[in-house]
């Protein structure tokens, strides 16, 4: 299928900023599941509340604009009860490790079958810019004038030890990274985390002089390396993309069913 297939175009233009990263992230994800041939009846696409969980409103696919925080919850409900569809759950830095940390953690330690897109663009983008888990120490926001002292999570270091057999970074400036490793995640049988590094110059770039949209992108050039390079050994506050995390574990779907035949053989 072609990628104007899979798009709602009666609700375009899209509500993001000029410069915003998301549309980067919804091409992306549209070129992805075109090249893999993907049914639109095959997919869900569940978001909470967010700049970035706008982009289920843009999909033509099956879809649910959930709680703020509690995507992953009504994802993993509908997993366990359709587990042969491919659900896809795009959050928001806050909306994934803030108020949604609690389901976060506990979806990846299940290895439930579910691809999450972690929007990390270091702020609160639609409710006036305050700082959110990933805006980090020394930034500022409109709830930090005087700077923020809280230090940020690393999300792949997060997903990591909570136990996701898949775990990879990268930026709406490598785009063709960016959909080679949406596709490896949308493939993998298990909890696979995709943070995305993307631009707000609207509040984020504004608030702490970062410049346009154009020179935050191009510092996502400048300031992230592959995994294991030699630039990462040379300059260690590079910030390092690619897929840090692929095992096989088994899924909890199918363990579930080997629970559920258990119990009907009363063993």
């Amino acid at each position: 299928m072609a990628i104007k297939d899979y798009i709602r175009e009666r609700f375009f233009p899209h509500i993001w900023c000029p410069g915003c990263g998301h549309g980067t992230v919804l091409n992306s994800l549209l070129r992805t599941v075109s090249q893999l041939g993907m049914s639109r009846n095959e997919i869900v696409m569940v978001s909470g509340i967010g700049c970035s969980s706008r982009i289920s409103g843009y999909v033509d696919f099956h879809t649910l604009h959930t709680l703020h925080g509690r995507a992953l919850a009504f994802a993993t409900g509908v997993k366990l009860s359709r587990p042969e569809l491919n659900l896809i759950v795009p959050m928001g830095d806050g909306d994934a490790l803030a108020i949604g940390g609690n389901h976060f953690i506990h979806a990846a330690r299940r290895n439930i079958d579910l691809t999450a897109i972690v929007m990390n663009n270091r702020i609160y983008g639609m409710t006036g810019g305050q700082y959110s888990p990933l805006s980090g120490h020394g930034t500022l926001a409109t709830t930090a004038p005087y700077t923020n002292i809280d230090y940020a999570f690393d999300t792949v270091e997060l997903a990591t030890a909570a136990g996701a057999s898949f775990v990879a970074r990268s930026t709406t400036y490598h785009v063709q990274q960016l959909a080679k490793i949406l596709k490896q995640a949308i493939l993998h049988e298990g909890f696979s985390v995709v943070e995305v590094l993307t631009q707000c110059p609207t509040y984020f770039g504004r608030k702490n002089r970062l410049g346009s949209a154009a020179d935050m992108m191009e510092d996502y050039k400048n300031n992230t390396t592959p995994i294991g390079s030699k630039a990462k050994k040379e300059n260690p506050d590079l910030i390092e993309r690619g897929v840090f995390v692929q095992k096989e574990i088994p899924e909890y779907c199918s363990e579930y069913d080997k629970i559920i035949e258990r119990a009907m053989k009363g063993k």
